[in-house]
């Protein structure tokens, strides 16, 4: 037996209505807020992350899968989809069009981590992505639509973190003040944020080693060495956050793991799920376009893992996702009949109405069987009797009253 790849899931099709309805509240609520769907390949060429996502990161130094085609190209399962939505961007002259341009997907991505509850080497994500706006209002914008999907997907124990990382200017200062600080105990830090000290030290926050947490925990705040456009950028975006009762705590440690962020950065995170809290997470990446190829765009969005979220919900009681089922299933007795109820199916189908019947030639109680664990909404008999008369009963299987009907109103009685 084969079995399925370490870090990756089966959707069953008993959980299918799971997924639909986190996907369906996804799409409504980036429709209300003027987001449209956008779709790039899963795989791009390596360069694109390597410049976008940055070589100081654990997902590009641990975590890509990264292959070789037959023309000797370097490719890259995408391993998260703000960089390939910049390149399309480019590519497809996107910024000739109308701006801001506002964006949404729901797509598959690929790390090469430990599995853990909820983060699997291919999860799915929901993200948005806002380019054109350098104003604090988009910034509030893309964090009101994930709190928005969020509360409206049913989870409740909510908690935004926020942060500014400044620009390039003042983040250089903050460079040099966090590396006087973390200089002497560099040796004690592990050997990823040792490379990280010269590269990229503002990485270093986002060790999720202990000894280098410790390390880092009286560090200086990066608030503090905001430059006065980046501050007047900051505060503007608590003012609106706080216009639309979007309770926040500034958290001076959050970096965001990927190295294309500036200035905003924020996290949803859920107490529900314990150590593993963070269900959102996003920003703001005024250089992102520039670093692959564009011309400077300023640009805001998020990313936010279904399989986690989806977990946090299972957990706690709160998926309210309706249950999908058939509508009506039609049970035939005797060859001829059989023989109608496939047409009469295709008829009522036309008519949108989810029909099943037996293609199993299955006994009438091995056929009511099925249709009471499948969830069916109603049943109807069929015999040489209701062929004949064009009448049929209709039983409705929650609480087994019937009704009589012609054949040609079957689709208005159990609609």
């Amino acid at each position: 037996m084969i079995n399925i790849p370490k870090g990756t899931k089966d959707m069953l099709p008993q959980d299918a209505y799971k997924w639909h309805y986190v996907e369906s509240v996804a799409r409504k609520v980036a429709a209300k807020f003027g987001f449209k769907e956008i779709r790039t390949p899963m795989f791009e060429h390596t360069e694109l992350f390597l410049r976008g996502v940055g070589e100081t990161t654990d997902i590009v130094n641990k975590e890509m899968y990264t292959f070789e085609d037959k023309g000797g190209r370097s490719m890259t399962l995408r391993p998260e989809g703000t960089a390939g939505v910049a390149r399309c961007f480019i590519e497809n002259a996107l910024f000739q069009g109308v701006m801001p341009m506002k964006a949404y997907y729901i797509a598959s991505v690929f790390r090469y981590e430990k599995p853990q509850n909820g983060r699997l080497r291919e999860h799915h994500q929901f993200g948005v992505e806002c380019y054109g706006s350098d104003s604090p209002y988009a910034d509030a914008e893309v964090i009101a639509l994930a709190y928005s999907f969020l509360k409206e997907v049913g989870l409740e124990s909510l908690e935004l973190n926020l942060n500014s990382i400044g620009c390039p200017n003042c983040r250089a200062e903050y460079n040099k003040a966090l590396k006087a600080y973390i200089g002497e105990n560099l040796h004690a830090m592990c050997a990823q944020c040792q490379t990280r000290f010269d590269k990229n030290p503002l990485r270093i926050l986002d060790c999720k080693e202990e000894k280098c947490k410790a390390i880092t925990a009286n560090a200086p705040k990066i608030t503090d060495f905001l430059c006065d456009d980046c501050k007047a950028h900051f505060e503007k975006v608590q003012s609106l956050l706080k216009r639309q009762n979007i309770p926040f705590s500034i958290n001076p440690s959050i970096v965001r793991g990927l190295d294309y962020y500036t200035r905003t950065v924020f996290e949803f995170v859920s107490t529900d799920i314990g150590a593993q809290g963070t269900v959102c997470g996003g920003g703001r990446y005024n250089n992102l376009v520039e670093e692959v190829g564009g011309k400077p765009t300023p640009a805001v969005g998020f990313g936010l893992g279904l399989e986690r979220l989806l977990l946090v919900l299972e957990n706690t009681g709160r998926l309210n996702a309706p249950k999908e089922c058939t509508r009506l299933y039609i049970l035939p007795i005797g060859d001829a009949a059989k023989d109608y109820a496939l047409q009469l199916a295709g008829s009522l189908r036309e008519q949108g109405v989810s029909v099943e019947t037996d293609i199993m030639d299955r006994g009438v109680k091995a056929q009511m069987k099925y249709a009471d664990k499948s969830a069916v909404g109603y049943v109807i008999v069929l015999g040489d009797d209701e062929i004949n008369s064009g009448r049929v009963r209709i039983k409705n299987m929650s609480d087994g009253s019937e009704i009589e009907s012609d054949v040609a109103d079957i689709a208005s009685v159990v609609k």
